[in-house]
């Protein structure tokens, strides 16, 4: 009998990567992916910027695939997410072929007749991934390994600054979401509050703070649980993103021009309705009333509920994969300062498993296209035998010009670089 192909979690970036590294490796691949077309989550944000250009963007082996199609690499610019699809992963998912299966919700990965608790043939034993395609049919499907390139996209954290949903912030209901806006014009006139120090709030603010411009009345507050700006604003001069830097010194400017008003160490504990809205109040008692919508844009986490039968070890604050977790700690690291992170260090206890892409970051929000890459060329060289390839360090990343994430959360200083320059001339926003 032929060996069962390796599956992977997820046609997005690092999912369909992993499958153009198995494919050119000779390797039997099935990509899995609960949307109803490839990349469904980059989809939801696809009118967003990405900080990378197209360099970072395409992934080597990926391109190598493609190329034998006839399509040639974009070589400059920053695409959107829509760009990003229509240009590069719907191609390389039309490359891949039947290999790639949409509308598929992994529900559940064991070994076959073996639940978590069982030690004996534990190894040998195949894979099994449990599927349910969109009408509620089940479906098995045997792999001699599994790449979890699922992401954390489906899991955004709530307002509530310690972790749980803030008070009343479940029956808030629509007016509370938690993705960067794509049209703002129905906050016009209404006062919005943005919840989140990273990328994203600081683009839903830009959106917001563009609106207010235009219509009276429009009132947009950013609410920091951190005790400083810190940096909130970005590397400046010193970040090799241009895109993420031009987002940051925006940003400033607004907030310097007086277009938001920023709240700074506020932790949500409760969004209490009134009849114009809610008031957001803070674990101090503060509060900020009459506010018509929260945007609530404070990361993401991993969804591990479908791997309750595997073996894995994840960090226990970051849910990140345990080997990596030291090196991506945000209370410590930038994605600048970041090192790679291959086979070795995403190894789990359940032998021919892997978790890569931002799901293997769980919460922590300093991932980037490149990493993944890197991530998947090692895991596959990994699985094939090639473990010269797989223990080779091939990633080069750009600097932020920050220090650090959370580790100034109940200070006032500024952090430990430079403050952002602010003579850089305005970029398209972007986000990353």
């Amino acid at each position: 009998m032929s060996e069962p192909p390796v599956v992977v979690v997820g046609a997005g970036p690092q999912g369909l990567a992993a499958a153009a590294h198995l494919v050119e490796r000779g390797q039997e691949v099935v990509v899995l992916e609960r949307g109803a077309s490839v990349a469904a989550a980059v989809a939801e944000w696809g009118r967003v910027r990405l900080f990378s250009g197209w360099p970072e963007l395409v992934d080597g082996a990926a391109q190598r695939l493609l190329e034998r199609t006839g399509w040639v690499a974009p070589d400059s610019g920053y695409p959107t997410g829509d760009e990003w699809i229509d240009r590069y992963l719907a191609p390389l998912a039309a490359a891949l072929g039947d290999r790639v299966r949409t509308g598929l919700t992994v529900t559940g990965i064991t070994r076959a007749g073996r639940d978590l608790v069982v030690d004996s043939g534990r190894a040998e034993a195949p894979f099994l991934v449990h599927t349910l395609d969109a009408d509620g049919g089940e479906g098995r499907l045997s792999a001699r390994a599994v790449i979890d390139a699922s992401g954390t996209w489906s899991q955004p954290n709530p307002a509530g600054a310690d972790g749980l949903p803030a008070l009343g912030e479940r029956a808030a209901g629509d007016r509370v979401s938690y993705r960067i806006p794509h049209d703002v014009s129905s906050h016009a006139g209404t006062h919005v509050v943005v919840v989140g120090a990273g990328n994203s709030a600081a683009h839903a603010v830009l959106r917001l703070t563009e609106l207010a411009r235009t219509a009276p009345g429009t009132r947009v507050t950013w609410v920091l649980r951190r005790g400083s700006t810190g940096s909130v604003f970005g590397g400046g001069a010193g970040d090799g993103l241009p895109e993420r830097a031009a987002l940051g010194i925006r940003a400033r400017r607004a907030m310097e021009k007086g277009l938001v008003e920023v709240v700074t160490g506020f932790r949500v504990a409760e969004l209490r309705p009134h009849s114009e809205g809610v008031s957001v109040v803070a674990d101090d008692g503060r509060e900020i009333p009459g506010v018509g919508h929260v945007f609530a844009l404070t990361g993401f986490r991993p969804d591990t509920a479908f791997l309750s039968e595997l073996r894995i070890s994840l960090d226990p604050a970051l849910e990140a994969v345990s080997g990596i977790a030291a090196e991506i700690d945000p209370n410590i690291h930038s994605c600048g300062s970041v090192g790679a992170t291959g086979a070795r260090e995403l190894a789990q206890p359940e032998p021919g498993f892997f978790i890569v892409g931002a799901k293997s970051y769980g919460r922590a929000p300093t991932f980037l296209a490149l990493t993944g890459y890197e991530q998947v060329r090692s895991v596959v060289a990994h699985l094939v035998g090639d473990h010269k390839a797989a223990a080779r360090n091939e990633l080069v990343l750009p600097s932020t010009g920050v220090c650090g994430g959370s580790g100034d959360f109940d200070g006032t200083a500024d952090g430990c670089c430079a403050a952002p320059v602010l003579q850089i001339g305005a970029r398209p926003v972007a986000v990353g």
